[in-house]
């Protein structure tokens, strides 16, 4: 690892960086320095080990026996939004939501108000095309940079992603480390206003103030999961500290030291019911990894 800059931890834990609070260690956690750091560090790795990116660590549950290999996360150095000529929106792949949204406001940009309700980073909203409130990234994506594994990097524009509903044909592995998105002109008290707006819907439906993970399911064609999962019965279901939030019935909750298990067997528990009752197979949406 000489010549690498930045932070490799052995056995890091995980739980403090998930919004659940649960689950293992990474064999490995790397967070790079730079793009340069990063494309060095995977180029030595050499495809020798997996590895996964982690963002807010808000849609995802990391299994209680840990992630084997190496998981990337990119912090301050990935987090910069700049919005320039066009309505063009350029990103680094660590950069929050809000944070997006808040300088495309600032610039006179309108059109990416709802990655105000989106709680993620830029490379995970990119790969799983990431929307809220009627839109979503397929909509405003121009394009993005990748590291592949074995440490190449690619510029892919938005059509080589192929998105579909929380989809995209991002390769396995890749990492995203900015992505540049183009909205339209608008008056920035107008757009703030509308941000202003989402963020007191999610205030009012959703269990922000536990430790949860964002959408559970996936909405399935023509229907909405929390309506799915309320008339199977299961608003307020428990296993063991997990919970199906009885604010918002497509949230699982950590109510105290719920592991991993629990809320992933909850989720799948849920997932049974509605199959049963309504004859219905709810997709998670939210990512589950590691070992059990």
């Amino acid at each position: 690892m000489d010549g690498i800059e930045g932070e490799l931890t052995a056995n890091a834990p995980l739980a403090k960086l998930v919004w659940f609070k649960s689950g293992g260690a990474a064999d490995w956690l790397f967070e790079p320095a730079s793009v340069d750091d990063l494309r060095l560090f995977l180029t030595r790795l050499d495809g020798q080990m997996p590895v996964m990116a982690l963002g807010l660590g808000s849609n995802l549950i990391i299994r209680d026996g840990g992630v084997p290999g190496v998981v990337i996360r990119l912090g301050k150095p990935f987090s910069n939004v700049e919005a320039g000529e066009d309505c063009l929106v350029s990103c680094g792949g660590g950069a929050a939501g809000i944070l997006v949204a808040s300088k495309a406001r600032d610039a006179g940009v309108a059109g990416l108000e709802f990655l105000r309700g989106i709680p993620g980073t830029v490379g995970g909203f990119v790969r799983m095309n990431g929307g809220a409130y009627g839109a979503e990234v397929a909509d405003i994506l121009v394009d993005c940079d990748v590291v592949m594994p074995g440490g190449q990097c690619h510029t892919l524009p938005v059509e080589d992603l192929r998105y579909s509903y929380r989809h995209s044909a991002l390769p396995e592995g890749a990492i995203v480390t900015a992505a540049r998105f183009r909205g339209h002109p608008g008056d920035p008290e107008a757009i703030g206003a509308e941000m202003d707006r989402i963020a007191q819907a999610r205030e009012e439906s959703q269990p922000l103030r536990t430790k949860t993970g964002g959408s559970t399911f996936k909405n399935p064609p023509g229907g909405k999961a929390w309506q799915m999962v309320d008339a199977a019965g299961c608003r307020g279901l428990m296993m063991g500290d997990a919970q199906v939030s009885e604010k918002h019935a497509n949230f699982l909750i950590n109510t105290g030291d719920a592991s991993s298990g629990d809320i992933e067997g909850l989720g799948e528990a849920v997932r049974n019911r509605v199959r049963e009752k309504l004859g219905v197979a709810l997709e998670w949406e939210i990512q589950r990894v590691g070992r059990p």
